[in-house]
């Protein structure tokens, strides 16, 4: 029987129960090493979100939006509030979010400790660029966090997968737009390289651009660009799905044979679309999965990984081809794989994913053994390549392969709240550290604080 407090890969079953948060700072000294670990929405893909070892605190219940200020675009809110709500709460002004991941049923507290990114990272950075402040409850008690108010904990809490402390509230400047619809361009191509040769000036040219790939007929694919509308229109889309995947299927739909057909059918309706602007709602661009629920049951009772990678520009157009083909030579092509390009927007986050280059995404049903021995493949090709693997999609990356996909993971260890721990930070950086049992001395987590304030 599944829980309630899986994650969205479904790899793993997670948890029954779990204690309805935010914790406080009491609660938080009285448990042992590594007890707790906030709980969003269960979207991560792996064991970011979860603590087998421990208790999850379920934040959606803390919801409330406090307040938001038309004229500057200031909203705060409770960190268990999702995505959805946020938008439709805020679009009647006339704004929607800077940044918004491809679902808009992630909570925003979630949204901030995994640092999301979108398909405008070239124009607006990750989410964490326009946070302005975070409440944070910590073991040692209570903590105001901005750029300037604990930059260190700040950084290390941006995109920190909820290590440092349970975010409690957020301050997020949202974005002013002319319209919630969008005004799309599709433009099929031929080859990877047609793509390459495309992709800087869509940047240059469009608030969003993100890249959609037929893994199963060559390299073609269509490259999707769009920018909001100025047609005032601000209505909100309907959170229920059209379809559903009402039950657990007995094996995975996805084979070789309903991926082509599916591929097929993709691109030849989008190439008949080429061409020519045509305004779009926004949950159809932003979120087209949202649309099925329960689409990872699609997967199969196994689940699914899925490998997010980030290249260099230097590195991009040896690297990508060369995963790809990997996945190919498995048998193991993708059922989704999206191509987008990574601006030069620095984070605030300490741990943020995105690197100036390009952002291959690869879905797989997980096959066992087959499937693990692509994934240590394609992990190998990102980080020869000089790139990092994203761990809020990860479920079983290697220690080795964070520990060189993020060099500063140390100092993150430093701030991690003592209470506070998750199966993926086990499985990574505390198989790394001295203190490979889950916890870190009091004394030795004021010192590295000190270092990095």
């Amino acid at each position: 029987m599944r829980s309630d407090f899986e994650s969205f890969g479904r790899v793993r079953p997670g948890p029954r129960a779990a204690v309805a948060g935010p914790l406080t700072a009491e609660a938080l000294r009285d448990g042992a090493p590594g007890a707790f670990l906030p709980f969003g929405n269960g979207r991560s893909y792996g064991d970011t979100c979860h603590n087998d070892a421990g208790t999850l605190a379920d934040m959606r219940g803390s919801a409330r939006i406090i307040a938001f200020n038309p004229d500057s675009g200031v909203l705060e809110a409770e960190a268990g509030v999702m995505l959805h709500r946020i938008i439709d709460y805020c679009a009647p002004y006339g704004f929607f979010l800077p940044v918004t991941p491809g679902t808009r049923f992630v909570t925003l507290g979630g949204a901030v400790a995994n640092d999301v990114h979108g398909k405008n990272h070239h124009a607006r950075g990750t989410l964490g660029r326009h946070v302005e402040q975070i409440e944070l409850v910590r073991s040692d008690g209570a903590h105001t966090l901005s750029r300037n108010a604990n930059p260190a904990l700040f950084g290390a809490t941006i995109g920190g997968m909820g290590l440092t402390g349970i975010i409690t509230r957020v301050r997020l400047k949202m974005m002013k737009v002319g319209s919630l619809n969008v005004v799309e361009r599709l433009q099929p191509f031929a080859t990877l390289g047609a793509y390459f040769e495309q992709a800087d000036a869509a940047d240059a040219a469009n608030e969003y651009a993100v890249a959609w790939l037929d893994q199963l007929h060559g390299e073609r694919g269509v490259l999707m660009t769009a920018n909001h509308a100025d047609d005032g229109d601000y209505r909100t889309a309907v959170h229920a799905p059209r379809l559903s995947v009402p039950f657990e299927l007995p094996v995975s739909a996805l084979n070789h044979l309903s991926l082509r057909a599916f591929n097929a059918a993709f691109h030849f309706a989008k190439a008949r679309k080429a061409g020519r602007d045509r305004v779009t709602g926004f949950a159809g661009f932003f979120y087209p999965l949202d649309a099925v629920g329960n689409w990872n049951r699609l997967y199969g009772p196994a689940g699914l990984f899925q490998h997010q990678s980030a290249i260099p520009f230097e590195t991009a157009r040896q690297a990508i081809p060369a995963m790809l083909d990997a996945s190919r030579r498995a048998g193991q092509a993708s059922f989704l794989t999206v191509l987008k390009r990574f601006g030069d927007i620095a984070s605030p986050g300490l741990m943020s994913f995105p690197v100036p280059g390009y952002t291959l995404t690869l879905d797989f049903p997980n096959r066992g053994a087959k499937t693990l021995a692509l994934l240590d493949d394609l992990d190998r090709i990102t980080v020869e390549a000089g790139g990092r693997v994203n761990p809020y999609k990860d479920a079983r990356m290697g220690a080795q392969t964070f520990a060189a996909s993020y060099p500063h993971w140390g100092q993150m260890e430093a701030m991690r709240d003592p209470a506070l721990c998750s199966d993926f930070w086990r499985r990574t950086a505390l198989a790394l550290s001295k203190n490979g049992n889950g916890s870190i001395a009091t004394s030795d987590l004021q010192q590295n604080l000190t270092k990095v304030s």
